[in-house]
């Protein structure tokens, strides 16, 4: 087969474990001898600030070289899989639905003819301008590494008919489509640590700790941490809780424990029947608010309702940083070879997963479905704030 010249980009918030993919890509690329130019090096070219690099790259006449852009090398990558983030760096821009105010100059003086997005005269759909740099660049296949949001973007590249493969990175591990997306092991190991390192301070004042921790719609993150840290309470977004109910198993832990200390952990979408989690600033372009914390609030509302003594937690962009565990580089480096694999089959508009615990691929996911959710009569207990343990056997590691 004919070298692919291959891009790759990563999109939303970061994860440990990306740098690891776009690493074994470059590698699994050299293992077929897809070079450039008669060079050692890969055909592999970056897409930097993600889907927002994708929509401003332009070529530069002063160096003939596209912007936003960066050829892979093997002094590039030797070293990147040992770091968390992203060396491609990343960004939360919609393709489909950019503001004017955020178009690149080039396109912002060209308002007039690019098509409007979402009924309104100052968005503007630019996927056919991704379309157009990727060409222009010579781009055979984008690999697309990110969250529902970053793969529902390429989704729509693909059904216009620009090869895509998807790989699912998401602490919150609510993509359709796979039971495991990368940084959601590391995530984990992180919450956990996090949380029993605090054990000591909590106990030495006689508080109660609640822990916020990431999970906007769905409570894959909390609900993990609850299956390693099995003394604590948790709540997720997909059943408003009772907080009364909550209080009184706080009361209890705190009663029997000879430290005098309970732990709560909440999903930052999580809210108690009757309670509102209100939403603060603008809306990224995927349509999202920052939530208040709910962590602050839920915290309040126990010592208001017990009188216990608490201390809220914010253990959610923590979980973000430092190197990937063990399992997300196994994962990382595994997607990044299946990837090329794919590509070198012509099977594109696909996303690399893992069902009932073993590596397939299925198609890129339609945005439309929205998130992956907690299946709360199987996996959690709503009486006890707890993961459900018993009745696992025969269903897979990671939900």
């Amino acid at each position: 087969m004919s070298p692919k010249h291959i891009g790759i980009l990563t999109g939303g918030g970061d994860v440990p474990g990306l740098n690891a993919a776009i690493k074994s890509v470059y590698l699994a690329m050299q293992r077929r001898g897809w070079t450039r130019g008669g060079s050692s090096d890969a055909h592999l070219t970056g897409i930097l600030r993600g889907w927002q690099g994708a929509v401003a790259m332009e070529n530069d006449a002063a160096t003939g070289s596209f912007t936003y852009t960066l050829p892979l090398t093997d002094a590039l990558i030797r070293d990147v899989d040992l770091v968390g983030g992203t060396f491609l760096h990343t960004s939360r821009t919609r393709p489909d639905r950019v503001k004017l105010k955020d178009l690149p100059p080039r396109l912002a003086a060209r308002k007039d003819e690019l098509p409007k997005a979402a009924g309104k005269e100052d968005v503007f759909d630019t996927v056919g301008e991704v379309i157009r740099n990727l060409q222009a660049l010579g781009i055979d296949c984008l690999v697309a590494i990110g969250g529902d949001d970053t793969l529902g973007s390429a989704f729509r590249l693909q059904q216009r008919g620009f090869p895509v493969i998807g790989i699912p990175k998401t602490m919150d591990n609510d993509v359709q489509g796979t039971e495991y997306a990368l940084g959601f092991k590391t995530a984990l190991t992180r919450a956990e640590d996090f949380i029993n390192r605090h054990r000591t301070t909590l106990a030495s004042h006689d508080l109660v700790g609640v822990f916020r921790i990431f999970g906007r719609d769905a409570g894959f993150t909390s609900l993990g941490t609850a299956m390693a840290v099995s003394d604590v309470r948790c709540a997720i977004p997909e059943h408003p809780f009772d907080l009364d109910t909550l209080c009184r198993l706080v009361e209890k832990d705190y009663r029997q424990a000879d430290a005098r200390t309970a732990l709560v952990l909440c999903s930052e979408g999580a809210m108690w029947v009757g309670g509102k989690l209100e939403e603060y600033g603008p809306a990224d372009g995927y349509g999202h608010r920052k939530k208040m914390n709910v962590g602050d609030a839920l915290a309040e509302a126990i010592t208001k309702k017990t009188g216990l003594g608490t201390r809220a937690q914010d253990i959610t962009y923590d979980l973000r940083s430092g190197p990937p565990d063990a399992l997300d580089k196994i994962v990382a480096n595994t997607f990044g070879t299946l990837a090329v694999d794919l590509i070198a089959e012509g099977k594109t508009g696909q996303m690399l997963g893992i069902q009932d615990g073993r590596y397939t691929h299925t198609p890129l996911p339609d945005p439309n479905r929205g998130p992956r959710k907690v299946d709360v009569a199987a996996l959690y207990d709503i009486d006890q704030f707890r993961p459900k343990l018993s009745g696992l056997l025969g269903r897979p590691v990671f939900f």
